[in-house]
C-alpha cells in the first residue's frame, strides 16, 4: 500500500488479495467520505508481457451501467500498473452461504437469483460473457443488492462468428459447464447460465451442486447426476475434443427431488432444470429464466 494513491483517497487497510491483484479499502474524501474498494492490477504478467485479463477487465467495466453489475467509479495509474475504484461491498454470496448462524431465507434466495439473472441478461445484451460466475464473484452491498464482479475472464463475443475459439480454461471448476469440461472452445453465453444454475442450486441446498476435486471428477459428478448424455438430445457432444478421451459408466441420472431438501418447490426445481442442462442450446437464457414461474410465486419480485 506504499505505492501511489491520489490524495482524494485515504487508505484504510488491505481487504483482499487474489490472482489478479490486491484490494484495498479506502475513504473517498471528495465524495462525502464514501467507502470504496480499490483493486490494484498489474498491467504486465510475471513474464513481462501485457496482461490481457487486466485489459479485458477494464474494457468490460467501462461499458457496464447496471444495478446488478459492479460499477467502475474511477481508475488511476500507480507504480505497478493501474488501480480500479469500486463501491465497497461488505459481503459476497460466498460469505452469506457460509454464515451458518444466518442461513439464507427463501425470499433472499429468490431475490439474489433474480438479481444475478438480471445482471447476466444485461451483460449478454452487451455481447459480454462473464466466464467466472461463482458465489465469491457475486458481491452484496449494505442494501442487500447483489452485483456481479470480477471481469478478469470476461470476453466480448460475436453472434456472427460461431467458429471463433475461446479458451476452455475458464470458470471455477464447480461452476464450469460440461461442454467446457469436455474441451469445447466454441461456446457462448450458455456457459454463464449453467454457472448461474449451479449457484442457484447451491443457495437452495446450502452446499455446492457439483464439487469435484479434479476436472474428471467434476465431469463424473455431472454425469452421475444428469445421467449419460443423450445423443439425440445433444448430438454435438460427440464432436467435443475430449468426449472420446474420457469414458464413464452409463448412468441413468438422479431425480432433482432426491438431491434437494424436501421443502424445495416444483418451481425451484424447474428453474434448476432449465439452467443445469447438458445441451447449451436448450438452456434457458437469462431473459427466459427471469420469466420462469418461480419468480411469479407469492412474495417474488
Amino acid at each position: 500500500m506504499d505505492d501511489y494513491m491520489p490524495s482524494r483517497y485515504q487508505p484504510l487497510g488491505r481487504i483482499g488479495e487474489g490472482v489478479h491483484g490486491v484490494v484495498v479499502k479506502a475513504r473517498d474524501l471528495q465524495a462525502d467520505d464514501k467507502i470504496v474498494a480499490i483493486k490494484k492490477l498489474s498491467l504486465r504478467t510475471k513474464f513481462g508481457v501485457v496482461s490481457l485479463n487486466a485489459v479485458r477487465e477494464i474494457r468490460a467495466l467501462q461499458h457496464c451501467r447496471c444495478d446488478n453489475v459492479l460499477e467502475l467509479l474511477d481508475m488511476y495509474p500507480d507504480l505497478a500498473g493501474i488501480s480500479l475504484v469500486f463501491e465497497y461491498m461488505p459481503h459476497t454470496l460466498h460469505s452469506k452461504l457460509r454464515d451458518e448462524e444466518n442461513p439464507l431465507s427463501r425470499a433472499s434466495v429468490r431475490r439474489y437469483a433474480a438479481m444475478l439473472l438480471r445482471g447476466l441478461a444485461y451483460l449478454h445484451r452487451l455481447r459480454l460473457m462473464h466466464r467466472d460466475v461463482k458465489p465469491a464473484n457475486l458481491l452484496i452491498d449494505r442494501h442487500d443488492v447483489l452485483k456481479i464482479a470480477d471481469f478478469g475472464l470476461a470476453r466480448i463475443y460475436a453472434d456472427g462468428q460461431p467458429d471463433k475459439p475461446y479458451s476452455p480454461q475458464v470458470t471455477t471448476r464447480w461452476y464450469r459447464a460440461p461442454e467446457i469440461l469436455w474441451g469445447c472452445q466454441r461456446y457462448g453465453p450458455p456457459v454463464d447460465l449453467w454457472a448461474s444454475g449451479a449457484v442457484f442450486a447451491e443457495m437452495l441446498r446450502g452446499v455446492p451442486l457439483f464439487a469435484g476435486a479434479t476436472d474428471i471428477e467434476q465431469l463424473a459428478l455431472v454425469v452421475r447426476t444428469l445421467g449419460t448424455p443423450n445423443l439425440k438430445d445433444w448430438p454435438e457432444v460427440r464432436s467435443l475434443p475430449d468426449y472420446n478421451k474420457i469414458r464413464f459408466p452409463n448412468a441413468r441420472g438422479e431425480r432433482w427431488e432426491d438431491i434437494f431438501p424436501s421443502c424445495t418447490t416444483r418451481d425451484e426445481l424447474g428453474l434448476v432444470d432449465g439452467l443445469v442442462r447438458y445441451n447449451p442450446a436448450k438452456r434457458l437464457t437469462a431473459d427466459e429464466a427471469l420469466l420462469h414461474p418461480y419468480f411469479s410465486e407469492a412474495g417474488g419480485e
